[in-house]
């Protein structure tokens, strides 16, 4: 579109300069040319009164040699015969044909004959003896075209920059209705491949503006559509997770026999399929790292809200809980329903893997370039970390998907940033989470608030409630 719209104006501009400049350019050429016969011809007419005076040939001589075309040999004077058998006179140097003069006394008015070199200005005039004499001036071709190539180039140097100007406000034109459109294409490429934080800056001209607002919006819903499915899948989960547990807790006590043994392995076949759901879900999971307007979210809101939605259970179990660093609002180009999900994956297994009564605590620190969420516990810690972020390995635990790390995992690793597990100041783990802030956008998906988990009485039957990834 832009090369095309450059193309057109180049063509409309030449066109444009040729209809102007080639005419301007032949007027320029005519007003020469009349110019330089206007002067011969009034130099010539200065002969005019000596000749009404006298026809004597020394005093002709003298009035010819005074001009300043007579002292350079351009002008003839020629009269003709007084009575017949007379030769007439000639002075000067004669160019013009025997004809040319014939016509000139003829017609009774001025001139122009081609000659070698230029061309030759006949004017007539009447001598007392009632004959024509024809005063001959040579112009030169020079003189004819005399400032003529000077005017032509001005014409075309002016030409050419109408042509240079207009191709160049034809390409700023171009790019500021090529950028835009450019930017909506990829845009739309992003979010077909499944990033669904690509957003459009709603800038440009008004129907690419409108465009841009209309994939914006659609962009949200999409997202917001999407985040309502993957917390419904959560949902689903935590409320199939908890009466598994319990049931597979309950088969643990019922001893030994074939009815026994028939309920653990129904509970642990049930368990399975819940695993593949939820790792089918997890694993359907899109892009959904922050790289334009309407993406990212508040992380000191998120984790003051998790915190609200895990402290009944907290509370329940003997827990003391510290959370720092979520006074002020932290901006962080992670989608909210993605930083939910790894807050919960997180805090999920604080719970499940630790006992009642171990304290945790969740820490935010906001830097110039990154945000780090520390998820400490004073549980008995992970012996081997690295192998705790590989995918699946932990998946050896009891009730474990093995997707829990592995999604904060992705998540951070979406922003360019990364998790570390190490031993936290509480004595357990400590799992930092690494979030780079270059695609930082103002404004956020809003996701869902979580509902609070119910309170349990406690000396039960030990049964935790666990966010499983």
């Amino acid at each position: 579109m832009r090369w095309a719209l450059v193309k057109v104006s180049l063509a409309v501009t030449a066109m444009v300069v040729v209809a102007f400049a080639v005419p301007l350019g032949l007027v320029v050429k005519e007003m020469a040319r009349d110019r330089a016969f206007s002067n011969a011809e009034r130099r010539a007419a200065g002969l005019a009164p000596v000749l009404a005076i006298t026809t004597d040939r020394e005093e002709l001589d003298k009035a010819v040699a005074t001009t300043e075309d007579g002292a350079a040999g351009r002008l003839a004077v020629h009269v003709p015969a007084a009575e017949a058998g007379d030769p007439g006179l000639e002075i000067g140097t004669r160019r013009a044909g025997e004809e040319e003069l014939a016509a000139t006394r003829r017609l009774g008015r001025a001139s122009i004959a081609e000659v070698p070199g230029g061309f030759a200005l006949l004017q007539p005039t009447a001598l007392s003896s009632g004959k024509v004499a024809v005063v001959e001036l040579f112009v030169p071709e020079g003189e004819v075209s005399n400032g003529v190539a000077t005017a032509w180039l001005v014409l075309a140097g002016v030409g050419i920059a109408l042509i240079v100007g207009s191709v160049a406000v034809a390409d700023r034109l171009g790019v500021r209705m090529v950028q835009p459109a450019q930017r909506l294409a990829g845009a739309a490429h992003d979010l077909g491949e499944g990033r669904l934080g690509a957003r459009v800056p709603e800038e440009g001209p008004p129907e690419l503006k409108s465009a841009a607002v209309a994939f914006n919006s659609m962009a949200d819903q999409v997202v917001q559509l999407l985040a309502n499915e993957r917390e419904l899948a959560a949902d689903l989960s935590h409320r199939l997770r908890t009466p598994l547990t319990v049931l597979r807790l309950n088969a643990a006590s019922l001893g030994s026999g074939p009815a026994a043994e028939q309920t653990r392995a129904a509970v642990e076949q049930l368990e399975r399929e819940v695993d593949i759901i939820i790792r089918t879900a997890r694993d359907a999971k899109p892009q959904t790292q922050a790289t334009g307007p309407g993406a990212g979210c508040d992380a000191a809101e998120v984790v003051r809200e998790r915190m609200e939605f895990w402290s009944a259970l907290a509370e329940d179990e003997g827990r003391r809980v510290r959370v720092a660093g979520v006074e002020r609002p932290v901006r962080i180009p992670v989608a909210r329903p993605e930083l939910v999900a790894a807050l919960d994956a997180l805090l999920g297994n604080v719970f499940r893997h630790t006992s009642e009564g171990t304290a945790f605590s969740i820490d935010v620190h906001n830097g110039e370039d990154a945000v780090i969420v520390l998820v400490s516990d004073a549980g008995p810690g992970i012996a081997d970390p690295a192998a705790a972020l590989a995918r699946g390995n932990s998946g050896a635990r009891d009730g474990s998907t093995g997707l829990g790390l592995d999604i904060v995992r992705r998540m951070a690793e979406t922003t360019g940033g990364d998790v570390r597990i190490g031993h936290s100041v509480l004595g357990g783990t400590e799992v930092r989470i690494w979030i780079g802030l270059d695609g930082r956008r103002t404004g956020g998906a809003t996701g869902r608030r979580g509902h609070r988990p119910a309170r349990r009485r406690r000396g039960g039957t030990g049964t935790r409630r666990a966010a499983e990834g």
